[in-house]
């Protein structure tokens, strides 16, 4: 297995050192390096603050900074950080307004977070927010319900821009709650990922084949279904994820996330089926993103993400960000 690294053991630290010395404008390392923050944080404000495991970058640390997290922890490849990270950003990002958590529906993720919460309740005003905007886990009768995926980015996005305007603890907790039923993703994977730790792939495809329903952990889908071309493809992931959103309005935001090792080009591509698929149902797409932020290390494939929005959520998506993986209105 060939990768830029130097070992297995010491990649997650090499990495996420050169990502605070490539974007140091933006952000610092907190105490003993247990997580990254905001290098200007602002008094009075609540802290967003997110996480989850390596492997996902530019999610969750390439969104730390002015309107979006105020600090985020890394964990192991596809692991969640520990409470001792979690704590130890609650106790340093928080301002006096107390601290909203955003955290992917895992079992880890959700343990985790839970455990920093409880432990730095007695100290700080703490809310939480699940995101689970992943379709496939909606029917599989799995009773930890949907999978938090590439929809994270859009509910840190809105939620550190309702932050940043001066939004109370409570009122970003019922922000982030009411956005749950409004944003669905759906994945599909050309091959599957090269763990470095364990020099092997998570799973394997023929040249033919392709996994529908992936995680970002790395895990196989529900299916396993002959390759096609992608106006199939990606109709298909556009049509499940349209008939399972709850729809509120005919305007919404269309966001096509690389997994890792799909090229810019093809990415475009599927933006263009997909943004054809929503128009043709009477959808008016207001806002559009595409990209690689949600990952799954190397893995060919990609994800579409569909939020309806109010008037008000687009203005928040379109107020000044200014992060190490996104930046517009500064």
């Amino acid at each position: 297995m060939k990768k830029f690294i130097n070992t297995a053991e010491t990649m997650v630290a090499e990495s996420v050192e050169g990502f605070v010395r490539a974007h140091e404008e933006f952000v610092v390392f907190g105490v003993d390096r247990k997580f990254i923050r905001r290098r200007h944080m602002v008094p009075g404000k609540v802290a967003i603050i997110s996480g989850g495991g390596a492997g996902h970058e530019p999610m969750h640390i390439g969104f730390v900074g002015r309107g979006m997290l105020d600090a985020a922890c890394v964990g192991h490849i596809f692991t969640s950080p520990t409470p001792s990270q979690i704590t130890s950003a609650i106790e340093e990002a928080d301002t006096g307004a107390g601290c909203l958590l955003v955290v992917k529906n895992y079992d880890g993720d959700v343990m985790n977070f839970e455990m920093a919460a409880e432990i730095a309740s007695s100290r700080h005003k703490i809310e939480t927010v699940i995101v689970g905007d992943d379709i496939e886990t909606a029917g599989t009768g799995d009773r930890r319900g949907r999978r938090g995926v590439a929809g994270t980015l859009i509910v840190e996005k809105l939620l550190g821009a309702a932050a940043e305007r001066g939004m109370t603890l409570a009122e970003l907790k019922n922000l982030g709650d009411g956005l749950a039923p409004r944003i669905r993703s759906m994945g599909v994977a050309l091959t599957g990922v090269a763990v470095p730790h364990t020099q092997r792939t998570t799973f394997a495809l023929g040249p033919s084949e392709m996994e529908m329903g992936v995680g970002i952990h790395g895990e196989p889908g529900h299916s396993r279904e002959p390759f096609s071309d992608a106006d199939t493809i990606v109709r298909h992931l556009s049509e499940t994820v349209f008939n399972d959103i709850a729809r509120t309005a005919g305007k919404a935001l269309l966001f096509v996330n690389g997994l890792g090792g799909t090229p810019p080009a093809e990415l475009y591509l599927a933006y263009n089926t997909a943004h054809r698929f929503m128009v043709n149902y009477g959808l008016r797409i207001e806002r559009s993103l595409v990209g690689t932020y949600a990952t799954s290390l190397d893995m060919q494939g990609l994800s579409v993400t569909l939020a309806f929005l109010s008037d008000e959520e687009f203005s928040l998506w379109d107020s000044p960000v200014a992060t190490g993986a996104l930046r517009w209105g500064c």
